[in-house]
């Protein structure tokens, strides 16, 4: 990975115009830090800068009117100093928009709104944000493979579906205390449940480094040091401040939008490195229990590592950039952009899913078949897709029904001549029948 370059932040302003304050003053009121782009130094550094400035000029001019503009928030950065960050319009708006999605304000499809299906699609995003978060960490599983595992709730066979299979049991803890304030106990435990059987130590799991410890830091694979967290000394208190800020409700300190609290909870996790191993999906794991425990309730159905995992080194950068000037800006323009993307996602996804059903639909009507969601959800998967099997774990745990309801869904298929029953093992899959379509007609 190609680190971002430094920003030029130890100079005197002044000194950089040749001591002209008119030029200087001049420069600063030309700078326009709500509308511009707001741009680390490794891109803003390409840009042609105005008329009778250098870049090095352009660039004081701007630092003076972003720093004008911080806000600071009570989480600390390696020296001690408070991070900050501005309200640009792109963070203003992409903030609107994202709240608006997360908070299930703008029209969102039928089947994550009925209380009888949306349950299946909870199942579906904390699957494959448990898988992808995973793989951004090294688990070397594919999709296909981690989801028949989740699905059948066979055991993990090697580390990289133990990590998975941990990252869907930490997913679904916060759906359960979505509700609870965050305390330092509560970290230990998702980190208990993030690393189980994946550490060289199984006593490191919801064990915070201790000073005595090898402290753990960020490197790159040509062994290059990208990032020294804080000592170990201060880990507890750090922990407790970001406890703190993380429980904050509106009306305690200054108003900062949900969504923004939630990403920056996010990175100082990454910043802070608690543990010696799984930060990175503890973070993203702990984001997504701010963004619940704020109301933002659609964010259960998203998946925000799919997007993180294709693009690994712009996630890098953002961690980077803000660490260079204590500047959250930087971390909170990226992070909004994926969320604006993964409820764009969220959104198609549904769409289609509304049009298998009604073509499923299509096909039954007219015929005396009543078939549930669950029963459609299977038929639209048999028809496209003439290998499929199901058990019934497998169909239990995709819609979180009893095994008892599993059975009696998959067995009135098979009555129906949509599904064959075979006999494996001890137990029986179900497959599409080669004439599922024509029986659905009959």
């Amino acid at each position: 990975m190609k680190i971002p370059a430094k920003p030029p932040v130890a100079f005197d302003y002044l000194e950089v115009f040749d001591g002209s304050i008119t030029q200087f003053a001049a420069a600063v009121a030309s700078v326009k830090v709500g509308s511009d782009a707001y741009l680390p130094w490794e891109k803003f550094r390409f840009h042609t800068p105005p008329e009778g400035l250098t870049p090095l000029q352009w660039w004081a001019a701007t630092s003076i009117q972003r720093r004008s503009q911080w806000r600071a928030l009570p989480l600390r950065d390696l020296q001690g100093s408070f991070f900050s960050y501005a309200l640009p319009d792109e963070v203003l708006r992409l903030a609107s928009q994202v709240s608006s999605k997360a908070g299930g304000n703008i029209g969102m499809a039928e089947p994550v709104t009925n209380p009888a299906t949306r349950d299946t699609y909870v199942v579906r995003s904390l699957m494959e944000e448990s898988i992808t978060s995973s793989q951004l960490e090294g688990a070397a599983t594919t999709r296909k493979v981690a989801k028949e595992m989740l699905r059948s709730g066979r055991d993990p066979q090697d580390k990289s579906e133990r990590m998975i299979w941990n990252n869907y049991q930490a997913m679904m803890f916060i759906l359960e205390i979505r509700e609870a304030s965050l305390t330092p106990a509560i970290v230990r435990e998702l980190h208990s449940l993030v690393t189980l059987g994946t550490l060289d130590e199984p006593d490191d799991g919801g064990r915070i480094q201790r000073p005595q410890d090898e402290r753990v830091h960020v490197g790159t694979f040509e062994g290059e040091v990208l990032h020294s967290p804080p000592p170990a000394e201060q880990l507890e208190e750090r922990l407790q401040e970001l406890c703190d800020f993380a429980n904050a409700s509106a009306d305690e300190g200054p108003w900062l939008f949900p969504v923004l609290r939630a990403i920056a909870v996010h990175f100082m996790v990454g910043h802070d490195h608690y543990f010696v191993d799984g930060n990175g999906r503890l973070a993203r794991t702990l984001f997504y229990w701010s963004m619940l425990h704020q109301g933002l309730w659609l964010t259960e159905f998203v998946t925000i590592s799919t997007i993180l995992k294709n693009a690994q080194t712009k996630y890098a950068h953002s961690y980077l950039n803000t660490e260079y000037e204590s500047d959250l800006t930087y971390f909170f323009i990226y992070h909004l952009q994926v969320l604006d993307r993964a409820f764009n996602d969220l959104e198609d996804y549904l769409r289609e899913k509304v049009r298998e059903r009604q073509a499923v639909k299509s096909i039954l009507s007219g015929k005396h078949v009543d078939f549930n969601h669950r029963q459609l959800a299977v038929i639209e998967l048999a028809l496209s897709n003439p290998s499929a099997e199901f058990s019934v774990v497998s169909h239990a745990n995709s819609h979180h029904v009893t095994t008892e309801t599993a059975r009696h869904d998959l067995i009135g298929l098979a009555e129906s001549g949509v599904l064959l029953r075979q006999k494996r093992g001890r137990a029986y899959v179900w497959r599409p029948a080669p004439d599922a379509r024509e029986a659905l007609g009959r």
